[in-house]
Parts: structure tokens; C-alpha cells; sequence
């Protein structure tokens, strides 16, 4: 198994601790990982994407030219990352941030499954948009088997810092909305 990810969106969308955290519980699972980080060169609202790569065996490069997957939490990332993806590759896209027409242009347009993910009304649901990252990485992780949940989970309190342990439940609840979404469209 290597499995090659892209994830991007605006900063403060969550894109950075959202790859640390698949990173980490890949790390937890004995499993080979890599995590690079790219910043806009804006604090909020500019662009942020990282790459993240699971794999059984040594990772000869943390970079990904061609991804197996890319989470997507914006229409300007699903634009920039589309053309990038592997044919038959899993697009992992915040339906709340992204119009329907878009995704059906770019589902004729290019041979990869879209996996619509509203995680944003989902965030809002829960009482916070800031989760709407954990929401679409509960959906992934559910879809791929790459890590367990109940690592993911684990990983929240590793990586958040200890000011921000007081979120790890509204976290941990996204991730359980993202995997049930999930279960729901398979059975």
C-alpha cells in the first residue's frame, strides 16, 4: 500500500493539522509517512495545502506529482489540484464551498470518483465551521482504510495544542459525521 494525498483550501481551514494528524496516526500504525506543508504567502485566507503519503514500505520522495487523492476544501484547490490526480483517483471536495455544476464539469472532464462531502453545513451543525476539516477527513479515512478512526481520534490530542484539547469532542464528533455520511452512501 502507498497512498499519495493533496490536501488544499484556504488557511485557516484546518488543511495544515488535518495532514498532520492522517501523518501521525499513519506514524501510530507502524506505517511510513511523510507530511509536507505549503503556505500562501497570506496568514488567513490565502492558500495552504499539504501532501501526505502513507505507505507499508521506505517513501523515496515526500513529494506527489500525480496524487492517488486529493481533499479539496475550496473550488480555487479543486481547480489548482484536479489535472494533478492519478487517473481513477478519489476527490475528496467540500460540497458546501463548491457548486454542483463545477463538480459535474470536472467529473466529465477528467477520470477520477468526486466524493461530494457538504462538511461545511455539517461544521455549522455542529456549532463550529472550524471542524468542517475534521468532518471531510472522518469521510476519507472511512473510504480509504488507510488508518483507523479510532487512531485519528488518538492523534487529536498529539498534534492539537493542549490550549485547544477542550475542542478534541466537537472533533471527534466530525470525524464520527464524516464516517457515518460515508457508511450511509456504501450500504
Amino acid at each position: 500500500m502507498n497512498e499519495e494525498i493533496i490536501m488544499a483550501g484556504f488557511g485557516g481551514q484546518g488543511v495544515m493539522s488535518m495532514g498532520k494528524i492522517l501523518a501521525y496516526a499513519g506514524m501510530k500504525e507502524d506505517k511510513e509517512v511523510s507530511w509536507i506543508p505549503s503556505y500562501g504567502p497570506e496568514m488567513r485566507g490565502g492558500t495552504a495545502n499539504c501532501t501526505v503519503i502513507i505507505s507499508d514500505q521506505k517513501i523515496p520522495s515526500p513529494m506527489s506529482s500525480q496524487p492517488d487523492s486529493i481533499i479539496v476544501m475550496n473550488y480555487p484547490s479543486l481547480e489548482k489540484f484536479i489535472s494533478q490526480i492519478k487517473p481513477g483517483g478519489k476527490v475528496f471536495v467540500n460540497s458546501s464551498l463548491v457548486k454542483e455544476e463545477t463538480l459535474a464539469e470536472n467529473r466529465e472532464q477528467n477520470d477520477v470518483e468526486i466524493i461530494e462531502i457538504p462538511a461545511g453545513d455539517i461544521a455549522s451543525e455542529l456549532g463550529n465551521n472550524k471542524v468542517a476539516n475534521m468532518v471531510i477527513l472522518g469521510a476519507f479515512i472511512t473510504k480509504k482504510e488507510l488508518v483507523g478512526l479510532y487512531t485519528v481520534k488518538k492523534a487529536l490530542k498529539w498534534v492539537l495544542p493542549e490550549r485547544r484539547h477542550d475542542l478534541i469532542p466537537l472533533n471527534e464528533k466530525a470525524l464520527e459525521r464524516g464516517k457515518n455520511l460515508i457508511k450511509s452512501t456504501i450500504s
